[in-house]
């Protein structure tokens, strides 16, 4: 049974949020962007509206838990809510990318192993949402300061103030990014994986799901770790290529 806000079940309820924030985003604020970049800022803005918030509240349940949780304990009322709140946010994007962007095969696959996982310890596993809180965390601290950068990106070519913050906001991104994404979340999944592999999940967690979710999460970890890099190496470049002019 999904979680309920004032009776209302929260999943629908989520997702509705997410989907006015879609429309006021593509048809009032960025309605006078071009045809390529308006779905893509709208896709910001309910990004921004999910990834800060959904990293407050992971943070908030795992620092509030009064007992001491394993990576296999029940899921919580809290750790359920945020999960569908993600699980909104995911589907809704999902859509967006469909519909818009049917050719970006990587991000669609994204973010339908994104709510696999989610969708999964939510609704089959029932347990083991502490260590994907914590993984969301480590995912969506880095959101807000992301999305500001990409925004940025759409807009430097026709606006010195965009191009001057995406230049700004460039190294410090992709720093705070590394941290994150290419070295907690590593540290952690090891630290997991050696939980699991232990047998200390089972059969809270039947093999099957872990082995899975670890299978997901280390892809998705492992190709953002290329894409920083990637970002880095044309930063450099680009230095290199100013210096020499």
């Amino acid at each position: 049974m999904e979680n309920s806000i004032l009776g209302i079940p929260t999943l629908p309820a989520f997702f509705s949020i997410f989907l006015l924030i879609y429309l006021f985003a593509y048809f009032v604020v960025f309605r006078n962007w071009g045809p390529k970049h308006r779905p893509e800022a709208s896709s910001c803005l309910i990004s921004l509206a999910h990834g800060p918030t959904a990293a407050i509240m992971s943070i908030y349940s795992i620092l509030q838990s009064h007992k001491a949780p394993t990576f296999a304990s029940p899921n919580d009322t809290l750790q359920n809510t945020i999960l569908e709140f993600s699980i909104a946010y995911f589907f809704l994007d999902l859509l967006h990318y469909l519909l818009f962007f049917p050719s970006d095969v990587l991000f669609i696959l994204h973010h339908l192993a994104t709510l696999y996982v989610f969708t999964t310890c939510r609704y089959v596993v029932h347990h083991g949402a502490n260590a994907i809180l914590v993984l969301l965390f480590l995912a969506e601290i880095t959101s807000g300061c992301q999305n500001v950068w990409t925004l940025a990106s759409y807009r430097r070519a026709d606006s010195p103030a965009a191009a001057k913050l995406y230049d700004f906001l460039s190294p410090r991104f992709y720093v705070f990014y590394s941290v994150f994404r290419g070295f907690l979340g590593p540290l952690f999944m090891f630290k997991l994986g050696l939980f699991y592999a232990s047998g200390a999940a089972e059969p809270k967690i039947p093999r099957w799901a872990w082995v899975s979710w670890m299978v997901v999460i280390l892809i998705a970890i492992g190709l953002s770790i290329l894409w920083v890099l990637n970002l880095w190496i044309d930063w450099h470049r680009n230095r290199v290529q100013k210096k020499e002019r």
